[in-house]
């Protein structure tokens, strides 16, 4: 089946030869969960890019934790047939790969980890520079991968085996804005993990992050075999834009709602009595 990979042969892949091959951690570790997981993903892992260093370069949340809350997403719609409980699975095992990440580098934000502002064009060519001349030992990104990445495939296969209530009506602000941009069912799920700064967080927007995945996927869809300018796309600019004026230049999920959210019941209801609806709504218009 064209969704699936097939694993006749299955070999151990190579998390440093994955994300060099892929290019962005958030790409390089959607891949590899999606792997693991049989699942066969080409251009939405592609459309993450766009989340690598913190949501486009702006440092938040590590790529590779947006990367595999994507995958969590892919595999919790595989196995549920309702969308409530796929939501919520994705939701619960995002919660799981976010802890595994924090006990793994005691935060959870890219400029943090790396000491990098990636959008300071000398500190990204230091870094790369760096990287280039000695190898791939320097790199904490490449270090983290490899680390991380078998932590990641346990926290995710605990998190994904919670069965999830059924009868439940749970949603994710994440999938309202992509399902708003035109998503479909399976594409929804994906992103349901973002809710609340994914997993409920409270750190950087979880709308923020879908909105701007969903449209560099379907850019790739209007654009076939085109490569984007990603940190430059004005597709993204517009979105980013948009967003500060409606948050007032607030990025964290936890100001932007004035609560933390305790449980997937607490978020739905908010979400449901219109929590985030004039963000959500000015964000799919773009």
């Amino acid at each position: 089946m064209k969704n699936y990979i097939n694993t006749t042969n299955k070999v151990k892949l190579n998390p440093r030869k994955v994300f060099w091959k892929c290019g962005a951690c958030s790409h390089a570790m959607f891949h590899l969960l999606n792997y693991e997981f049989e699942n066969l993903k080409n251009n939405e892992e592609r459309a993450s890019d766009i989340l690598a260093g913190g949501i486009a370069q702006k440092g938040y949340q590590c790529g590779m934790i947006w990367g595999s809350a994507l995958a969590v997403g892919v595999e919790s719609f595989r196995r549920y047939g309702d969308k409530s409980e796929a939501t919520t699975s994705a939701i619960a095992a995002s919660q799981h790969l976010l802890d595994s990440f924090k006990k793994r580098t005691k935060s959870v934000n890219c400029s943090e980890i790396t000491g990098v502002d990636w959008e300071n064009k000398l500190d990204f060519a230091i870094y790369m520079a760096k990287t280039i001349l000695l190898g791939f030992v320097f790199s904490p990104c490449f270090n983290l991968i490899v680390k991380w990445t078998p932590e990641a495939i346990q926290a995710a296969k605990q998190g994904l085996s919670v069965k999830p209530l059924q009868n439940q009506h749970y949603v994710s602000c994440a999938s309202e804005v992509v399902k708003k941009m035109g998503a479909n069912d399976e594409e929804a799920v994906m992103v349901a993990g973002f809710a609340g700064g994914i997993g409920l967080s409270g750190n950087a927007c979880g709308v923020l992050s879908a909105a701007i995945w969903y449209k560099m996927l379907d850019w790739g869809r209007k654009n076939p075999g085109k490569t984007p300018a990603m940190f430059k796309n004005q597709d993204v600019k517009k979105i980013l834009r948009e967003f500060y004026i409606q948050t007032d230049s607030e990025v964290l999920c936890n100001k932007i709602c004035g609560k933390q959210f305790k449980s997937i019941d607490e978020h739905s209801e908010y979400i449901r009595n219109g929590g985030c609806e004039k963000l959500i709504d000015a964000l799919a218009k773009l």
